[in-house]
């Protein structure tokens, strides 16, 4: 899964250019989940993390080559990043874990509620104020949610558990990567990132080891490069695009699990499941419309007469 980092974007004519790259980043993002979720049948979470987190530290790397790798160690809240990677990277591990557990489709239709639960976690974390409308689609993701889970049918059992508190952990990061972004650069959160994922893996990794074979060096190596290559044209787009604009189209993510479930794993949502879908992103569309117009009336009062 990802977040969106803010950004003013280059302009308008490169509004068309960002969304494309943001559903590209989104279905690259979906591939190495369906990548990862063929891995954990034979491998260990913390392996395949480790081969993923490396690849992506030779990327940090080379985003911090431009200022120095001291220059972009040098955070302003140092125990914030470090807070914030271990998040991420229990997010990321939770996530496969109930890849394992639940079709990609169903674990990203529940996930799609965390921007919501970062709403609703921004109140008391962040200090925000939250009108009617905020809890409203709040209210809405989790209605949502419900319809996908069906408490009591034992259609998902405890995957749909798993999958729900990944989202809340993917809510948490978002909002504490909202309160490392007003302090320091994509390089060093990205770099603060990759050291503090590669050392914890390090460290467990070996103890879960499984040896790869040929085909699973391989997909490891895929998982490394999908990730990298997501994260990077998700940066590239965020550049191209206001973060506002491009939001909703981090739902694409889930018609991409949807179609990459089916066609590698012969897996596809029943009737409730994409109702609850719908409903969740209905929310998440309406909490960022709502936001994006409190945001553009504030710019008026804000601009001189």
């Amino acid at each position: 899964m990802t977040s969106m980092p803010s950004s003013a974007g280059e302009g308008g004519d490169n509004t068309g250019k960002g969304i494309a790259l943001m559903m590209l980043a989104m279905c690259l993002m979906a591939s190495m989940d369906a990548t990862a979720k063929w891995l954990v049948e034979d491998l260990s979470i913390a392996q395949i993390l480790l081969i993923r987190f490396l690849m992506f530290l030779v990327v940090a790397l080379a985003l911090a080559s431009r200022r120095g790798l001291k220059d972009t160690m040098r955070s302003k809240k140092p125990g914030l990043q470090v807070l914030r990677s271990l998040v991420m990277l229990a997010e990321i591990y939770v996530f496969i874990w109930a890849f394992s557990l639940l079709p990609l489709a169903d674990v990203h239709g529940i996930a799609a509620v965390s921007p919501l639960m970062a709403m609703a976690l921004a109140v008391p974390l962040l200090g925000e104020k939250a009108g009617w409308h905020r809890w409203a689609a709040v209210t809405i993701g989790f209605i949502g949610v419900l319809v996908i889970i069906r408490p009591g049918s034992g259609v998902m059992g405890s995957g749909a558990l798993v999958a729900l508190f990944a989202a809340f952990l993917w809510g948490l990061f978002q909002v504490l990567i909202r309160k490392v972004g007003l302090d320091d650069s994509v390089e060093t959160t990205s770099l603060y990132t990759a050291v503090v994922a590669v050392i914890v893996l390090a460290v467990v990794a070996p103890f879960m080891w499984t040896p790869p074979d040929t085909e699973a060096w391989g997909l490891l190596l895929a998982v490394g490069v999908l990730g990298s290559l997501g994260h990077l044209i998700l940066f590239r787009a965020l550049q191209l695009a206001p973060a506002s604009t491009l939001q909703p189209f981090t739902y694409t993510m889930v018609l991409w699990a949807t179609v990459m479930g089916f066609l590698i794993f012969g897996d596809f949502p029943d009737g409730w499941t994409i109702v609850g879908i719908v409903i969740v992103v209905a929310g998440g569309l309406y909490a960022f419309s709502r936001e994006s117009a409190a945001s553009r009336q504030a710019r008026s009062r804000a601009r001189p007469p």
